[in-house]
């Protein structure tokens, strides 16, 4: 009796290798000397075999591990900010008036961390060697949807500008990834990716640590309005997930979107 298995995704998307031939060029090497082959070896030859069969049997000493240099409290010029810049940025830029604002992606007090930079020099800086360092931190708020970016000076320890945006959508972080593909598992959306892992794995897929996440921002506009489930997309924060089983393959979920915002996930088509 033959049985007929339909994928509810349409796709296990396997890696394809591409092999690249290379031509191997032999290329003679003339020692120094007329060592011929009635002459026998050189005498450099000579003596690196001499050498060779000295040093057999000696005990090859151990390799010595250094341990990496201890990374400064503070960077210098243009250097990428150190970890302790980092911390202080961030702290510095997340006052008590934002934390208790605001709401992650999870719907926690806090707005969302996006990222954390070295700002740009101000024009009238970028000649300046003592010119202050900068950080910039950009958090999208839930609760407005709205990115706000702070450029906290490293110097004085103090937010010189707060700027404030709406439909402005950067690139997702881990953390928003990781909740879309949660959403989308508590979604019916998700029985097929979840049918096709399993049919990968033979396992099932009950959390996104299983998968390798990647995402992108999806947005609608006249060009691509998209259905109406998904017209509130640039307004609010909507990601499309790229989903992989961690050491297998793709599980092609591109025509799912997960509006973050309104926590609900829809299809393309």
């Amino acid at each position: 009796m033959h049985r007929t298995v339909r994928r509810h995704l349409g796709k296990v998307v396997a890696a394809a290798a591409i092999a690249v031939t290379g031509t191997a060029v032999m290329a003679g090497v003339t020692l120094p000397g007329a060592a011929g082959a009635a002459d026998g070896p050189s005498d450099g030859l000579k003596r690196g075999q001499q050498e060779g069969q000295a040093g057999r049997g000696q005990a090859v000493a151990p390799g010595i591990a250094e341990e990496a240099p201890a990374e400064a409290e503070t960077g210098t010029g243009r250097d990428p900010l150190t970890d302790a810049e980092l911390k202080r940025a961030e702290r510095i830029a997340l006052d008590r008036g934002l934390r208790m604002s605001s709401k992650d992606v999870a719907g926690d007090r806090g707005p969302q961390r996006i990222t954390t930079n070295l700002a740009e020099l101000r024009p009238d800086e970028v000649d300046d060697a003592g010119a202050p360092r900068r950080a910039e931190i950009s958090y999208y708020d839930y609760t407005d949807d709205t990115l706000v970016t702070r450029t906290v000076n490293l110097s004085t320890g103090k937010v010189e500008q707060t700027e404030t945006q709406t439909e402005v959508q950067p690139p997702p972080s881990r953390e928003e990834a990781i909740e879309a593909a949660r959403l989308l598992l508590a979604s019916p959306l998700g029985d097929g990716l979840k049918k096709d892992y399993k049919d990968a794995t033979s396992r099932a897929l009950t959390s996104p640590d299983q998968l390798t996440l990647s995402g992108g921002v999806y947005r609608v506009n006249a060009e691509n309005p998209g259905p109406p489930a998904l017209a509130d997309c640039g307004q609010h924060r909507c990601v499309r997930l790229f989903t992989k089983v961690k050491n297998g393959p793709w599980i092609d979920t591109r025509t799912l979107i997960v509006d973050l915002s309104a926590r609900t996930a829809g299809r393309l088509r």
